[in-house]
């Protein structure tokens, strides 16, 4: 008997997919474990795989096409088995109201300037014009009225070439006048007329746009902006790398503090229900990630039981694997706290939205090298600004300062990471 393959959830919050790649043409053997397609999702693109064995008998939707969860993407049976029953029931559930059709909207006509408005701005336009032709060493030819339209349009005069008596310029040289797109300044190209494009919204920008809507208007947001000193860190980076031969980043160390941090203040490795706050006591840290399409935001599972390389080699394996699409549903979900981290591009403070369902999330600046008084003396020194966003529902003020001195003692004493 036929089986009717629907659009898979793979996501926890995925509501539609994009088939991104089909492996399988109509007609062809399919065998239990093979990959039928690729399928884009709100956070990653991934392989679907079959379950069944027999022919593909049916392809419901083309690469590139975006369906909601559980609509029909193919039929499996025997070759030449009757599936019309099938694809007309699926396309029966599928089917959604019809979208309202849109009056095309006309475009407004130009505005006409009465022959009695001549007022100052445009005598001094007209005045300004004449005497930047006159400047430039040569008259041109020009009648009235192709005269004061050019001015209405803004159109440089130098540009247009007459086709009047003598080559004076008339009124349907301005009419027909159209000026270049685009000009070619220093490899860069700046548009000289108004001019757009649209992007379509992937499956991924759209879910980013739905989930941090909900998140910053159904969670209270308030932020904790501190600065700490970084040159013990600093050091602390340099010897650790000589001494252990094993390359880590600023992020990773304290990526490793953060989830210390937070076994010793667990209120903020917390989530928000209407009858209960539930406080994990292991730290799943969710590292936001930079893609093409938006943001991805896969985890670091039991984070304070890893050492610093461990967190580096995994971050740099979700990093590569979040740009090409490659991360799977389990490597992308389950966080209980997550960092952001934008120093490397310069930004020296700013604010995140939760990742819901986290009860907070950490924004983390550059490194910035300042005059800071240190034991009563201007001296130079380096900081980092880091801003702690919190969901007033399941974080109290006090509870994210708490985080946040704890934070200040791993960060400013590093060593203390390794004790």
């Amino acid at each position: 008997m036929a089986e009717v393959i629907n659009m898979p959830r793979l996501s926890d919050t995925m509501e539609e997919g994009t088939l991104a790649k089909w492996f399988k043409k109509v007609g062809d053997s399919v065998n239990e474990g093979d990959i039928l397609a690729e399928i884009e999702t709100d956070k990653a693109t991934m392989e679907f795989e079959s379950f069944h064995e027999g022919e593909l008998l049916y392809i419901g939707i083309k690469e590139g096409e975006t369906a909601p969860v559980d609509s029909i993407i193919a039929i499996i049976g025997k070759k030449g088995e009757n599936i019309s029953s099938l694809i007309n029931v699926s396309e029966s559930k599928s089917k959604k109201e019809p979208e309202p059709v849109k009056e095309p909207v006309k475009e407004p006509e130009p505005v006409k300037v009465p022959e009695t408005l001549n007022t100052p701005n445009l005598q001094k336009e007209e005045t300004k014009s004449a005497n930047d032709l006159k400047g430039s060493g040569s008259k041109i030819l020009i009648s009235p009225l192709a005269r004061k339209l050019a001015i209405e349009r803004g159109v440089d005069l130098g540009q247009v070439k007459g086709t009047g008596d003598n080559g004076r310029i008339v009124k349907r040289d301005i009419e027909n006048y159209k000026p270049a797109t685009f000009v070619n300044t220093n490899n860069m190209i700046i548009a000289t007329e108004e001019s757009s494009y649209d992007l379509p919204n992937s499956t991924m920008r759209k879910s980013i746009a739905k989930r941090l809507s909900e998140s910053k208007f159904t969670a209270p947001h308030y932020y904790l902006t501190v600065e700490f000193e970084m040159d013990n860190m600093i050091s602390f980076r340099e010897q650790y790398i000589n001494t252990q031969n094993i390359k880590i980043s600023y992020n990773d160390i304290i990526a490793k503090a953060v989830a210390l941090s937070l076994v010793k203040n667990p209120k903020v490795n917390s989530r928000w229900h209407d009858n209960k706050i539930e406080i994990s006591e292991h730290v799943h840290l969710g590292v936001a990630v930079a893609v093409e399409d938006g943001l991805v935001v896969p985890v670091i599972q039991f984070a304070s039981s890893k050492d610093m390389s461990q967190i580096n080699t995994q971050v740099k394996d979700f990093a590569e694997r979040a740009k090409n699409k490659k991360l799977t549903p389990a490597e992308i979900e389950g966080s209980t706290f997550t960092i952001s981290n934008l120093g490397m591009f310069g930004i020296e403070s700013f604010t995140s939205i939760i990742n819901q369902p986290n009860s907070a999330i950490l924004s983390i600046g550059s490194i910035i090298e300042k005059p800071i008084v240190r034991d009563g003396e201007v001296v130079v020194g380096n900081t980092m600004k880091l801003t702690l966003a919190c969901d007033h529902r399941a974080v109290d003020g006090a509870t994210g300062s708490l985080f946040l001195k704890t934070l200040k003692e791993y960060i400013e004493n590093p060593v203390s990471i390794l004790i």
